[in-house]
């Protein structure tokens, strides 16, 4: 079954990237990984897919966490960008793990200027991404998991803006091979994005050479619609126990976006007794003209009181030319 749903993943990918070039999707803050534990082990987290940033790598992890939790991450991206994401997760048993997520980008304002007032008109307008998701995963066996989002995507500037809508599916295997776990997710499965809104709106002279007519009549500008950033991602992972206390995870994923060229993400974990966390990775490995490399982080998780444990974890991502990124998150699981 495993087969024929990574089949099926990879021939919708194959179909959505045959139409489209590099670069040319609408919502690419679609493509930020998000959760400081995944980001540092360099974004290979599809198999692994054992915390609430699951809700975003592998939908099928959520019904393998058997706590009910919270999360939430802050990133100052770049050029005074703000990236935020929060998710909560129920467990039910066995009917399953629902979530919910909400994921935001925040430009900031920015000044109005003109061809005749370059400094500025003394206006100011805004732009901001968003994505709210609500995600149903699902254990088959006690091996193999099932997860699904659906999605509403807003991308906003001024006063013009676009919708989407998407779907991600993911799955989850445990092998019987020294428990290694083998995820597979296809991510933003959905309808195109056009832009529109009153900013389109201009006024235009169907005829400049004709006197008397009417030259000022109002009309909509057309824009192009494109794609969403469809990613297929499938990837294994191992858990290594020395004694009671220390466990070290591998992790290696493989990329295949519409938009850009294929990569590779690993990555590693070391626990101390499932307290103190130290984690690196690296990202994109051969992709070429890519700005993206090294990954580092570390994370502390503390039980506050019977059953209830706190989390606090950073991620550093190296950007090249661009300097780097950071990722900071918190959240409760009971």
């Amino acid at each position: 079954m495993i087969k024929k749903i990574i089949a099926l993943a990879l021939l919708l990918s194959s179909l959505s990237s045959s139409q489209t070039k590099v670069g040319s999707t609408a919502a690419p803050f679609l493509n930020i990984g998000m959760g400081p534990r995944a980001i540092s082990m360099g974004g290979a987290f599809v198999a692994t897919a054992n915390d609430l940033s699951t809700l975003y790598w592998n939908p099928a992890g959520a019904s393998r966490m058997e706590a009910t939790g919270a999360m939430f991450l802050y990133s100052p991206w770049f050029a005074d960008i703000t990236y935020n994401w929060a998710g909560l997760l129920v467990n039910t048993g066995s009917y399953g793990s629902l979530g919910l997520s909400v994921t935001y980008l925040d430009y900031g304002k920015m000044e109005v200027t003109t061809l005749s007032e370059q400094e500025g008109t003394g206006e100011y307008f805004s732009a901001k991404d968003i994505a709210f998701s609500v995600t149903y995963s699902y254990n088959l066996t006690d091996k193999f998991s099932l997860g699904m989002n659906v999605k509403y995507i807003n991308q906003k500037i001024w006063n013009s803006s676009a919708d989407a809508f998407a779907i991600d599916l993911g799955t989850l295997f445990i092998s019987d091979f020294y428990g290694v776990r083998i995820g597979a997710s296809i991510s933003n499965f959905g309808t195109d994005m056009t832009l529109d809104g009153k900013d389109l709106l201009v006024l235009y002279d169907p005829n400049p050479n004709l006197n008397g007519n009417n030259d000022q009549i109002l009309t909509r500008l057309k824009t192009d619609a494109y794609p969403l950033p469809l990613i297929f991602r499938v990837g294994i992972a191992k858990d290594f126990f020395v004694g009671s206390k220390n466990r070290i995870t591998v992790a290696a994923d493989a990329i295949h976006p519409n938009d850009n060229a294929e990569a590779m993400n690993v990555g590693t974990e070391y626990s101390f007794n499932e307290n103190l966390f130290i984690r690196a990775g690296y990202k994109s490995l051969f992709l070429t003209n890519t700005e993206e490399g090294l990954n580092l982080g570390f994370g502390l998780k503390y039980e506050i009181a019977d059953k209830v444990f706190f989390n606090i974890d950073y991620a550093y991502q190296d950007f090249g030319k661009l300097k780097y990124t950071q990722q900071f998150g918190v959240g409760i699981q009971f």
